[in-house]
């Protein structure tokens, strides 16, 4: 059997662009990325992230604005080979008048069904309530403070969350 997806965001979870801006958190490195025209955008990456995440025992695949270009900025920094990503389309940052999250849809349509945890800092009740109506496999949906990003009680609720899932090690 296939593992269960653990879909990434990057802004909040793995950079935790909330924090003090004076004050990069313990840990982590910073990287200026490039990646719209522009001014470089000032990110904060904590290199032990890469190991924790696949230590879980999910496909990890991202699930952020930054698609494919996560694999050549967040990717290398902490310790992640090349993902799959979700590709938003035109669903990208589009509002919607239901309140779902604009990745929701695109994360459960990505899923086809199988299990998956969400690493995010913007999922809301609505996306709870859409993603248990229309996914018919096992999900959970998991908040980061973007002030903070991931941490171990977090890493301990992705373990927890595939050790309850029937087909795991």
């Amino acid at each position: 059997m296939r593992p269960p997806l653990l879909f990434l965001d990057v802004d909040g979870p793995l950079n935790p662009y909330a924090a003090k801006p004076e004050r990069r958190p313990e840990g982590y490195t910073t990287i200026r990325a490039t990646v719209r025209p522009g001014r470089p955008l000032r990110v904060w990456l904590n290199p032990s992230h890469g190991s924790a995440l696949l230590a879980l025992g999910y496909e990890l695949c991202w699930a952020t604005t930054w698609m494919a270009e996560a694999n050549h900025w967040i990717g290398p920094v902490v310790g992640l080979p090349e993902l799959p990503y979700v590709d938003f389309g035109r669903g990208l940052l589009a509002e919607r008048p239901d309140g779902v999250h604009w990745k929701t849809e695109a994360i459960v349509a990505y899923a086809e069904g199988r299990p998956f945890a969400w690493v995010d800092d913007e999922q809301s009740p609505a996306d709870t309530l859409y993603v248990r109506s229309r996914h018919p496999g096992p999900a959970l949906l998991h908040h980061v403070d973007p002030r903070i990003g991931l941490r171990e009680d977090d890493f301990a609720a992705l373990a927890d969350f595939r050790a309850s899932l029937p087909d795991h090690d």
